[in-house]
């Protein structure tokens, strides 16, 4: 008897459901199945590893690798010979977010159920902000960049002075803007308790334009470190990283303490 095959799971359904050629050369149509669609979204889209593609889709390495493989060949077969392709089938289940078969941090449904439950429609995320960039130091930051979210797409942008707020002052700055989530480079240890007995939810290590930085986040590619700390010269913080604004970014080390 064979065995059963076990249920995929993906975040979603993709929003697009086929593409067609310009000009087709047969009448024949490939099926993408969903699971074999979340295979390439998580393996050449958001780049993971077939082993993390497996664990978020709830198979073995194997199969995952097997789906995969299905999948590109038939996006080659569809590109190469001039077929349409149709997004369809498959054994498959919908993520929906919940706590105990959620597929990560950043899966929508996970973000968009939590912010239901809380009866709040728009979701605040705060970059440190200096030239476009994520400012690298947390504790020293002069501005944080503002972003209200509704339905996963960015309704408002405003930049706010600290007005000289530092360390752990700054989760109380944030809390008082009712932040949701701080998306930053470098932070310590103080500032990321502060933060968490706030109720603000912290994605580090992260560098590049904020702008980027958010929309990643909004589509769950974000490259951040849930390990991130401070290595300011490799000793503890008791209040002077943050006296002096240049006295880390000088050393060229992260710090945020």
């Amino acid at each position: 008897m064979a065995r059963p095959t076990r249920c995929r799971r993906v975040c979603a359904e993709p929003d697009c459901h086929g593409f067609a050629p310009q000009r087709m050369t047969g009448g024949e149509t490939v099926i993408l199945t969903v699971d074999e669609y979340e295979a390439i979204r998580l393996v050449d889209y958001e780049k993971r590893t077939h082993e993390q593609c497996a664990a978020q889709m709830e198979i073995s390495r194997t199969t995952a690798t097997e789906i995969y493989e299905s999948a590109r060949f038939k996006i080659a077969d569809s590109l190469v010979n001039g077929k349409a392709l149709e997004i369809s089938g498959g054994h498959y289940r919908i993520c929906r977010g919940d706590r105990e078969h959620g597929c990560g941090q950043n899966c929508r449904w996970a973000l968009q159920k939590e912010f239901s439950e809380k009866g709040e429609m728009i979701m605040r995320i705060a970059v440190p902000y200096e030239n476009g960039q994520v400012f690298q130091h947390f504790g020293h930051t002069s501005q944080m960049k503002l972003y209200d979210v509704e339905k996963g797409q960015i309704v408002k942008e405003e930049v706010a002075d600290t007005a000289g707020s530092g360390h752990g002052a700054l989760a109380g700055f944030l809390s008082g803007l009712k932040v949701d989530i701080l998306i930053c480079g470098g932070i310590g240890g103080g500032a990321q308790e502060a933060l968490a007995q706030a109720g603000i939810k912290l994605y580090g290590g992260v560098a590049g334009g904020a702008d980027e930085a958010v929309n990643a986040f909004l589509t769950g590619t974000l490259n951040y470190s849930a390990d991130v700390r401070c290595s300011h010269h490799g000793h503890e913080h008791h209040g002077h990283c943050g006296e002096d604004r240049h006295g880390c970014a000088g050393s060229g080390s992260r710090c945020g303490g």
